[in-house]
């Protein structure tokens, strides 16, 4: 039967290990040391570590294990004695605010600021220019990494170029975790890779400019989708390197520009007529639009769908291994694929889209149980009970709701703090399964969730979250409702080799998630 949490009883389905076994002792000599002293004098041994006879746990901690929604994400494991302290403690589920950090003025009564930076091994320059938070001592790692022009008054306009379309850098990782850092100052940040065009020549052929919210949109040409693909990002004069900073017409902005470009590809395809040039879609422009292609596109044969995603967050380590991301300034990433890409040889295969696992499993979850997986689903959220079946603590998964889409925590979480946005209004009586099919009034509902979610993870102290979407592919009907997932990526949980197994080891219960986030939208 198909792997999944999800019952057409309404309650979710969680196993349970009561741990008991015995280990065989085969070790043949023991290396006994004493490992140093107590506060008051008396000495602590590792002789706990060589037992003599055979081990025996007879009543280990209890491990839940929840199969995901979603059988290709695989199964969560819950260690009740970890989640009991967070239950007791919602508050315990968040990342702790770094200290200050500045090298400089640590050692300016040893030597000059300038004297410290230059001498500086290269390890230690890449540990400050991602954790320093003095914005005198980045400016001076970045005149050590790059040469670049300066104004009389001091300021930064612009770098040296060996030739056009290459910087003089002396070490490219240093220079872009300076410039990934937020406490460098903004001017530094937009000569050195923010102003448009100084990290290649990716065309702009989108725009959207309201209020204190300008976004360009880059086609990448370059790209390693092969198809290309586009990228909303923050233009450099509306600056955000939090996500605490986005505000609703930033959101507004970066999800205007996917929509519109996906409408505008899609016309472009079927033969539309546009009489649009050089400026952004009203928004009803843009509905008028969506009601025209989604005629066309009832009548056409031909599936593909939306690629969305968004890495938010940069870091470096200084031993030299990127993190996450490739730049730590706000933006978005998105693409139409195609239904099928033609084979080597001859004929063709479907072209691969995240949103066709979730197709599978509908039909898989109704071939075994003859029921729809996302009513099921849907009443198994609303429905839901605490694994630890405590009944004084709160029991909800939900964290938002209106009309069009819920905001929830998954039984099941992958990253730990894992949270999903699904679409849970319907056009035309069929679930809303990607953004085609969904009107001004469910966009809106969407783009309020997803900048929900990014505010709540910033308030808990996440500082690099990947974000998802599961469309249907457009023209179909199977009941496939429209999903988002907030994967973030937490200091203790970067991911091993458990994790490329599919299976995720969890501190907390999702409900006590739950609940340090519904504390966060006060």
């Amino acid at each position: 039967m198909l792997k999944t949490c999800v019952t057409s009883t309404g309650k979710f389905k969680v196993g349970l290990h009561r741990p008991s076994y015995r280990v065989r002792n085969v070790r043949d000599q023991d290396f006994r040391f004493q490992l140093g002293k107590l506060p008051d004098g008396t000495i602590t041994d590792n002789h706990a570590n060589f037992p003599a006879s055979d081990v025996e746990e007879q009543a280990g901690r209890w491990i839940y294990e929840i199969p995901n929604a979603f059988p290709f994400y695989g199964t969560t494991y819950i260690d009740s004695g970890w989640a009991a302290a967070r239950a007791a403690d919602p508050s315990m589920i968040h990342i702790a605010v770094p200290s200050d950090c500045s090298l400089v003025k640590s050692l300016a009564d040893i030597a000059e600021p300038e004297a410290i930076i230059k001498h500086l091994p290269q390890p230690i320059k890449y540990a400050l220019a991602a954790n320093s938070t003095d914005p005198a001592e980045l400016m001076l790692l970045a005149k050590n990494c790059c040469k670049m022009e300066f104004a009389a008054d001091g300021e930064p306009i612009g770098l040296h170029y060996l030739r056009p379309g290459q910087a003089d850098i002396d070490d490219f990782e240093l220079f872009e975790t300076i410039a990934n850092n937020p406490y460098l100052p903004d001017r530094w940040k937009e000569v050195m890779v923010l102003r448009p065009g100084v990290q290649g020549n990716s065309e702009i052929v989108g725009r959207f400019a309201q209020e204190e919210t300008h976004v360009f949109e880059y086609l990448r040409r370059n790209s390693y989708i092969p198809w290309g693909h586009y990228a909303a990002n923050m233009a450099h004069d509306a600056i955000r390197y939090r996500t605490s900073e986005l505000t609703g017409t930033d959101i507004q902005g970066l999800r205007h520009l996917y929509y519109q470009r996906m409408l505008l590809v899609l016309a472009e395809q079927f033969g539309i007529p546009l009489n649009v040039s050089q400026r952004s879609l009203t928004e009803e422009e843009l509905e008028h639009l969506r009601q025209k292609v989604l005629a066309v596109m009832a009548q056409n044969q031909q599936h593909p769908a939306t690629l969305w995603g968004w890495n938010f967050g940069y870091d470096f380590s200084s031993s030299g291994y990127r993190l996450h991301a490739s730049h730590q300034m706000i933006h978005q990433q998105y693409a139409l694929t195609p239904e099928h890409v033609d084979l080597l040889d001859e004929g063709a295969m479907p072209s691969y889209s995240c949103g066709d696992q979730i197709v599978d499993v509908i039909e898989r979850y109704q071939q075994d149980y003859g029921s729809d997986f996302f009513c099921d689903y849907l009443r198994c959220i609303r429905e839901n009970t605490r694994p630890d079946r405590d009944a004084e603590k709160e029991r909800s998964l939900i964290i938002h709701e209106d009309g069009n889409v819920l905001l929830f925590v998954p039984k099941a979480q992958t990253s730990q703090w894992e949270l999903q946005l699904m679409v849970i209004a319907d056009a035309d009586g069929q679930p809303v399964g990607n953004v085609l099919e969904a009107n001004t009034a469910v966009r809106q509902s969407i783009d309020q969730g997803i900048l929900l979610a990014q505010h709540i993870f910033a308030k808990l102290g996440a500082k690099m979250v990947t974000s998802i979407e599961y469309p249907k592919r457009i023209g179909i009907q199977n009941g496939q409702r429209l999903l988002y997932a907030f994967l973030p990526k937490l200091p203790w949980s970067m991911g091993a080799f458990s994790e490329a197994q599919h299976r995720y080891i969890s501190s907390h219960f999702p409900e006590d998630f739950a609940v340090a986030c519904r504390r966060q939208k006060k």
